[in-house]
Order: C-alpha cells, then sequence, then structure tokens
C-alpha cells in the first residue's frame, strides 16, 4: 500500500499533522475525518484518487494525535473548517483542489463549500447530511411529515451524543464505546485496525476529552471565538459549490433515508449516491466504489 508523508501545519491555537499521499505538483483532495476515526481513515480511498491524479491530504483533528490539543479550547465546527484551510494553504493551493469529509469533517466540508468564496472548486460530504437540509432557506422543510418519522429511531442511533453531554462518566468510556460505535455503524466490517488508531489517536484522558468537546460544544451551541466566528456561520448554509453527497445503505449511525432532504438543498451539478453494502465508514468498507465515485464527480485531475 502507498505510504503517505507527512506535513506540519502551525496555527495560531494548534500544532496539526496531516498524512499527504501522491505528488506535491497534483491537484489537492483534502479529506477530513470524524468520529470515532483518524487521518489513517482515508488509507484506502488515498492510493485509488493519487492513480485518478489527484494528491490526498489528511489532517487529524485538533486534539487528535498526532496534532496537538488547541490552546483556545475551540472545537468548534468554524474551528475544523480554519485548520482545514491552513492545511490547504501550507500544501500549497492549485486553484483546481477538492474537499472530501466525513461525519464531522462532513460538517466542515459543508460549511466549506458554503463559502461565498470557497477555495475548493467541488466539494464530498459522506455520511453526515449537511445542516441545512433540515433547515433550508425559508425555513419550510420539504415532507416534513415524512422527516418526522424517521426521528424516533434516530433517536435511538444518536443515544451517544446525549451520553456525551452527561458529567464525568463519557470520560470513563473510551475503552468501550469506540469498538460499539464502530460495530454498530458498520456492521460487519473488520475495525481492529482502525480501533488502534483511534485509541492511539484519542486514547488519552486529555484526547478524549478533547474528542467528547466537539459534541458538546455543538451540542450547548456556544459562540466560536474569533477567528472562527465567520467561518462557523457557514456549516449551516447550503453549499454553493457542486457537491457530491454518499452514504452508506447500512449505516447505524445516521440513515440514508436523509438523502431525499440533502438532494433538495445542493446546487446544480450536484449528486447523491447510496453505497450499497457499507455503513457509516463507507470509505473504508468500499473504497472501490467511493474512489470511482468520487473521482467521476471531480473529474480529472487537470
Amino acid at each position: 500500500m502507498l505510504e503517505p508523508d507527512t506535513i506540519d501545519v502551525a496555527t495560531p491555537a494548534v500544532q496539526l499533522r496531516a498524512l499527504s499521499w501522491g505528488p506535491v505538483d497534483a491537484p489537492i483532495a483534502l479529506c477530513l475525518h470524524g468520529f470515532p476515526d483518524t487521518a489513517h481513515g482515508w488509507r484506502k480511498v488515498a492510493p485509488l484518487l493519487v492513480a485518478a491524479g489527484w494528491r490526498v491530504v489528511a489532517p487529524f483533528n485538533r486534539g487528535y494525535a498526532p496534532s496537538l490539543l488547541p490552546s483556545d479550547g475551540s472545537f468548534h465546527i468554524g474551528a475544523l473548517m480554519y485548520d482545514a484551510l491552513k492545511v490547504l494553504d501550507a500544501a500549497g493551493p492549485t486553484g483546481r483542489d477538492v474537499i472530501i469529509g466525513h461525519d464531522w469533517g462532513a460538517m466542515a466540508a459543508a460549511g466549506l463549500a458554503a463559502m461565498p468564496d470557497s477555495p475548493f472548486e467541488r466539494a464530498v460530504i459522506m455520511s453526515v447530511p449537511p445542516s441545512a437540509s433540515f433547515r433550508p432557506p425559508g425555513g419550510r422543510v420539504a415532507d416534513a411529515g415524512r422527516l418526522v418519522a424517521t426521528l424516533p429511531a434516530q433517536l435511538l442511533r444518536s443515544w451517544y451524543i446525549l451520553y456525551f453531554q452527561l458529567p464525568w462518566l463519557p470520560e470513563h468510556s473510551t475503552e468501550w464505546i469506540v469498538p460499539r460505535l464502530w460495530r454498530k455503524w458498520s456492521p460487519g466490517y473488520q475495525a481492529d485496525e482502525d480501533v488502534r488508531h483511534v485509541e492511539a489517536a484519542i486514547g488519552a484522558p486529555e484526547r478524549w476529552r478533547a474528542a467528547l468537546g466537539y459534541y458538546r460544544t455543538v451540542a450547548r451551541s456556544t459562540k466560536a471565538p474569533a477567528p472562527y466566528t465567520e467561518l462557523h456561520e457557514h456549516w449551516l448554509a447550503p453549499p454553493q459549490i457542486p457537491t457530491l453527497y454518499l452514504h452508506g445503505r447500512d449505516d447505524g449511525c445516521a440513515t440514508p433515508d436523509y438523502a431525499h432532504w440533502v438532494e433538495k438543498i445542493l446546487p446544480d451539478s450536484s449528486e447523491v449516491a447510496i453505497v450499497e453494502d457499507a455503513g457509516h465508514f463507507l470509505q473504508l468498507e468500499q473504497p472501490d466504489v467511493v474512489a470511482r465515485q468520487i473521482a467521476d464527480f471531480v473529474g480529472p485531475a487537470r
């Protein structure tokens, strides 16, 4: 398997480490990971995108080793967006670059795709629908009754979000909750290697608190500090650049039914696809299929 190089990126609040596959002069596919995952989650898709002419750059989110803990304590989506832009700058933007995000990375990618002057030509969002799918401009959700009907089952799937809001107890849950979520979210996938990567990244107590910080921040709707404030506003808006939305048919984290509402808020030249025989971590479960769909959508790395 193609081995990655590393890039170290200094921002005012945090030192980031990114993995990089492919030639440094190729257009960049900037890949953002989610929870409980790491930049290694792109290891199967990266060689396939490199073969299609892309340079894949995948940072470890702030708080996930070997990236450091942020000195400002911010785990806002705007902060993830800010970090992604800093990584792009350090890698060397080409004007032909694309953003790819999964889970928390999907929310950050949606925000970057909604920027009025996004530095990316196209976006790929995976497994977590853009927030605007359920908060469309004008405030009226299409097929609201159908959406409401999905909520009871989705609330059961999302139990961990409420659990993470509790004091003390979640801090002592890393050993059982990470493998449990992988089993539930991607049934049948052998995640031993991925779980080891996650343990290395957020297994230490202060790292685990950082991972919980993302969930606690979004649930409490705290204001993003400068310099993330303006960026943070974009993650609630619809994407403005052509966007591919991918969701695994067997996703145990979020129902693929939500693709119905995603389709309604994407701009022209966008696409939505359900990946068969894949759960939440579809880029690991069906890398050939996912890489081909991405490469077909973003076009040749010219």
